[in-house]
């Protein structure tokens, strides 16, 4: 790569456009060499944003190639204008958008594929109307202004840390452009979703685009900024505004410095600047790889010794193991943080365009030696060719191969310069980073006879597309061959039948089978003469749940009502489910209610509770601790219902009601509800630092999943202390997402609660209790506490809230200091912050407050941090290490997880100082 002061571009003072730069003379390949002056255009604005009336308003065609290389046509589609109908009402109401896009999430936020005969007949090369969308939230609303003041902050483990705006890296590094092909990690995951609803929204098989796209090589930057040794991870964040904060995530830095990977930092696609949907002004590109590490609307690159601690870069683009279910995958999060299962390369992957769905064809005028042409895509990860695809029209017993086409190659054969696309000269490179097409000639005779198309492809590493398909909680890189069904019509037409339609658009084989109770993913297309072009499985297995197995096999033990209520089944907590019973203390260690949880129905029958709240995997752990039948019934406690009211109200060992009295809105997603207890002088009885569990039936409604379902969850109120006769409890509600398109089980029954309904409660349940005068109580076991951090994010600021107060309201404890760490995105999103400010000037002495924010908004008279915790800002923010510290953490687990990693490093013992809440 040239040095800066080696390659000088001038660059106008005003924007140019497009068609003012192809207005003007390109420069002659003299001009054009590496050592001298070029020229190139300055940022532009989206065409799709520019207004009629605006004096470049035509510039919306993209820019050519000149037709003398004889490359693929770039795509002539003007921008969209419009707004469609589908965002009004919307945070994305500004964006134009075309309304052929078939989109996958409902309305908002807008994620989107076109229909796949659209898709295929643009060709190569895919317009940015008509080009797949992945959006996690609302699209950042950059302006013109902004786009030229965009500022790239690099940062981390390098020697030359820099911050770059556009200019600045058109002018020091070589601007290139190359074809490249973006496929989502969902594409196809439709066909998962009809077999079993996976945690994704319904991608069909056209979550795949190509384009030109114009930038830098990752891999020249980071030669500028001069990694360290010690940095092994790379880590990109964008601008977007998420619940958990800007997408995010992380390569391998070894895989970015390598520049046969291809990694881009890119500005335009098609010869125009990028649409807002696509990242404007500027995003990552990384050819190969799932769709997902291509960060939009780029503002930071870190180099770091770890991983990106992004949420989705945990929660998201992952293949957990097929045994894993959706409901474990949503309970247990340890599954997400498993290196093992993170996807970066594509797997290899096809699929059939022509037929389309739906396609009708008279193959009875046609003569039996004229052939129908089978088309479709193919494409591969890692960089390597698509070596095979072949065909079937027997179910896989015979396979032909078909004709591969490689536009990209074309690419291969030229060089040149442009003043919009910089170099284009990929005459080094092997590596391919594009779809490639197949077409295949099958006979009319061999489609009257079949009863289906199958294509599976192979790459160069010898991957081979499987028969069966690898179904898994995230329904990510479905990859099974697919398959076209052929149904004979009475008048001697065929009707061709795709798997699936994305989204919720209807129709495909695979729901025609599920619906007739077979199991779509063991179809059989062999030829039924009973019912010509029908699906020949009906002897296949059903598609019903199966029930999990709860108990050991062989086990015939019978326990007595006497034995259940024994010293020893106290104390090994044994508790009944449907019958059976089960030995608690086998949990102890690994639930993470802790003990106490499991101790509250210790000799009762606990068959609400646990099915209510509990995966199948669960269900199906069950069985270990499963230590015999029980004979007779668990009798229910003698209800004091029509007791007056009196002592504290919660009760460890029975539900009781309470009823909704009031609802305030806090921020966008977070609400305090107030529930009256029995009586207007009653306390609550939970001790500091201790939860309550809530108990609730979802309403039935025709849009709910899981309708009525009865589900429960441990929260901390916000009662204060000494409060009376009511509780108040903040709640984040969850709402779905298109990484968790259910949302918060939870949360959601909550959020559809009206004045005067009821839920249950039960308590208290927690390891840790406040006990004052300086003593903590942490799994029975007392500890006198001289300082205590306590670091939370957004509502986790409830429990360590009632810790704070049980310290600074004790009359008999002046000593013990605290020390808060408060995280939330934005400024309006800080819970009790007057309260803490208050606090703060109460006990100066005592109380030391911090906060940061990791949003783009930052106040102007902001005076703490920006930015998630960093090990600096534990150190300085929290007490030093020693005996009698401790420090309490309540947060995401993502959060949790980088906090107490810190501590560790700074030297905090995480087995008797580090308490997670």
């Amino acid at each position: 790569m040239p040095s800066p002061d080696d390659r000088v571009l001038w660059y106008p003072e005003g924007l140019q456009t497009p068609s003012e730069v192809s207005a003007s003379p390109s420069p002659s390949p003299a001009e054009s060499s590496l050592g001298e002056t070029v020229q190139l255009p300055a940022p532009f604005f989206p065409p799709s944003l520019v207004q009629q009336d605006h004096p470049r308003g035509e510039s919306t065609v993209p820019r050519g190639l000149p037709s003398t290389l004889n490359l693929p046509e770039v795509p002539k589609e003007k921008a969209c204008k419009g707004i469609d109908s589908l965002d009004v009402g919307t945070p994305d109401a500004w964006i134009p958008r075309d309304p052929r896009m078939v989109r996958l999430t409902g309305k908002h936020p807008f994620n989107s594929e076109a229909k796949l005969k659209d898709l295929y007949a643009q060709g190569f090369l895919t317009p940015s109307n008509l080009f797949f969308v992945r959006n996690h939230g609302a699209v950042p609303k950059i302006d013109q202004k902004m786009a030229e003041e965009w500022k790239l902050n690099i940062h981390g483990l390098c020697s030359n840390p820099t911050t770059f705006g556009l200019s600045d890296l058109r002018s020091r590094f070589r601007v290139v452009t190359v074809p490249v092909t973006l496929v989502c990690a969902g594409n196809r995951r439709k066909e998962q979703n009809v077999v079993k609803q996976s945690l994704g929204f319904s991608w069909g098989a056209a979550g795949i685009s190509t384009a030109l796209f114009t930038g830098v090589y990752l891999s020249d930057v980071l030669e500028y900024i001069h990694p360290k040794r010690n940095a092994k991870h790379i880590i990109f964040e964008g601008n977007d505004d998420l619940p958990n904060g800007p997408y995010g995530t992380s390569q391998l830095l070894s895989w970015a410095r390598d520049k046969r990977r291809g990694m881009m930092l890119a500005w335009a696609m098609n010869g125009l600047p990028l649409e807002p949907d696509h990242g404007f002004p500027l995003r990552l590109v990384v050819p190969s790889q799932i769709g997902g590490r291509s960060v939009k609307w780029l503002s930071r690159i870190e180099l770091s010794e770890n991983e990106s601690q992004h949420h989705l870069h945990f929660q998201d683009n992952k293949v957990l193991p097929m045994p894993v279910s959706s409901d474990q995958a949503r309970a247990e999060k340890h599954w997400w943080y498993n290196p093992k299962y993170i996807i970066r390369d594509l797997n290899v992957n096809s699929a059939i365009a022509c037929p389309d769905h739906d396609e009708i064809i008279d193959t009875s005028s046609q003569p039996h030696n004229e052939v129908y042409v089978v088309k479709g895509y193919a494409y591969a990860g890692g960089g390597r060719r698509v070596t095979r695809v072949e065909v079937s029209s027997d179910n896989g017993h015979t396979w032909s191969l078909a004709s591969i086409t490689y536009p990209e190659d074309l690419f291969r054969a030229v060089t040149d310069f442009d003043s919009v696309y910089g170099e284009l000269d990929l005459t080094d490179s092997d590596a391919c980073f594009c779809w490639c097409f197949w077409t295949f000639d099958m006979p009319i005779a061999t489609i009257q006879a079949s009863r289906s198309i199958t294509v599976r492809c192979m790459d160069e590493s010898l991957a081979l597309q499987p028969r069966n398909m690898y179904w898994s909680a995230t329904g990510m890189m479905n990859n099974w061959w697919f398959r076209v069904c052929i149904q004979r019509l009475e008048d001697g037409r065929v009707r061709f039948e795709h798997p699936t339609m994305a989204g919720a658009q209807p129709g495909g084989w695979m729901q025609r089978l599920k619906d007739a109770g077979l199991d779509p993913s063991n179809p059989d297309f062999l030829p039924d003469p009973s019912a010509p072009g029908q699906i020949n499985n009906t002897e296949g297995p059903k598609a019903e749940a199966q029930e999990v197995q709860m108990t050991k096999p062989g086990n015939g033990r019978k326990i007595t009502i006497t034995e259940l209520g024994s010293p020893e089944a106290k104390e090994h907590a044994w508790f009944v489910v449907r019958g059976e019973v089960y030995m608690g203390s086998g949990f102890f260690d690994d639930h993470p209610g802790g003990a106490q949880s499991i101790m509250l129905v210790a000799g009762e029958d606990a068959t609400e509770d646990f099915m209510a709240i509990h995966s199948s995997h669960a269900r199906k752990q069950l069985a270990d601790f499963h230590i015999g039948t029980l004979e007779g019934t668990v009798e229910a406690k003698a209800s004091d219902d029509d007791e007056p009211p009196s002592g504290s109200f919660l009760s460890a060992k029975k539900w009781k009601k309470v009823v909704l009295v009031n609802i305030k809105d806090v921020s966008g997603d977070a609400k305090i509800y107030r529930f009256a207890l029995e009586g207007e002088e009653q306390e609550l009885g939970l001790p500091f630092g201790q939860h309550v569990y809530v108990r609730l039936r979802k309403k039935v409604t025709s849009t709910n999943v899981g309708e009525g379902e009865l589900v429960q969850r441990a929260y901390t109120p916000l009662s204060e202390r000494g409060a009376r006769g009511f509780i108040d409890m903040l709640i984040k509600i969850y709402y779905p997402t298109t990484a968790f398109p259910l949302g918060g089980r939870m949360t959601l029954g909550l959020s559809e609660l009206s004045v005067g309904d009821t839920v249950e409660l039960k308590g208290p349940v927690g390891h840790f209790i406040w006990k004052g005068k300086g003593i903590a109580s942490i799994h029975g076991e007392e500890k006198h506490v001289s300082e205590i951090g306590l670091v939370c994010g957004g509502s986790g600021i409830t429990p360590i809230r009632q810790v704070l107060r049980g310290i600074l309201t004790d009359a008999s404890d002046s000593e013990t200091k605290v020390w808060v760490v408060d995280v939330n995105r934005h400024f309006e999103d800080i819970l009790c912050r007057e309260e803490l400010e208050q606090l703060t000037s109460e006990h100066p002495g005592r109380f030391r407050l911090h906060h940061s924010l990791t949003g783009k908004s930052i106040p102007e008279n902001w005076t703490y941090s920006v930015g998630r915790i960093t090990r600096e800002m534990l150190t300085t923010h929290l007490p030093t290490p020693g005996d009698n510290k401790l420090v309490c953490i309540c947060g995401p687990v993502s959060m949790e997880r980088s906090v107490k990693a810190f501590l560790n490093e700074i030297g905090w013992d995480s087995s008797n100082q580090i308490v997670l809440f």
